[in-house]
């Protein structure tokens, strides 16, 4: 289907009259709602009237409850252009929590075992070590009694608690 003279002229009228791109294109016949938004965007129309509910909603006015409620909000912050940038309102001093930071639990991690990818087997740890695009990089190659990946001192590193991770605390266990 093509979009001739008349029928962009119909398109033009019918999204002023304020009918909706379904409505149109039932109307139209052989097209899309879809290709009725297509077109309107293409021909750059935004100004259209309202719908009949709109402007009946807008000339209820609002009711005491809703005026209030929008009197409690807080007020919208300013943004200028992507709303990823919009400025956040001050803060008060006393608002800003520290985190409690917890000392590290540092883990023995044996050494000596260092092995190649190739040399790697199922019960060997497979922890790497060091920068692969290095020379000296390489496998942790200690026990893993077959269980996982990694040995018993990797296996704490990589494999956390879920308690712990979630709050940050130290798992007693």
């Amino acid at each position: 289907m093509a979009w001739t003279d008349d029928r962009v002229e119909l398109l033009k009228k019918l999204w002023n009259d304020g009918l909706s791109a379904s409505q149109i294109a039932n109307q139209m016949g052989g097209v899309t709602r879809n290709a009725v938004i297509g077109k309107v965007h293409r021909l750059g129309l935004s100004g259209r009237a309202t719908s009949t509910r709109g402007r009946a909603a807008n000339k209820a006015g609002k009711t005491a409850a809703s005026k209030q409620r929008s009197q409690r909000r807080e007020p919208k912050m300013p943004s200028m252009g992507n709303a990823a940038y919009k400025v956040a309102p001050e803060t008060k001093a006393e608002a800003i929590i520290e985190p409690k930071v917890s000392p590290v639990k540092l883990v023995e991690t044996p050494t000596g075992n260092n092995i190649g990818i190739y040399d790697l087997t199922e019960y060997t740890c497979r922890w790497p070590v060091g920068d692969p695009t290095e020379n000296d990089f390489h496998f942790c190659g200690g026990r893993n009694n077959g269980s996982g990946p990694y040995c018993e001192s990797h296996a704490q590193v990589a494999y956390q608690p879920a308690i712990r991770r979630k709050t940050g605390k130290k798992n007693v266990a």
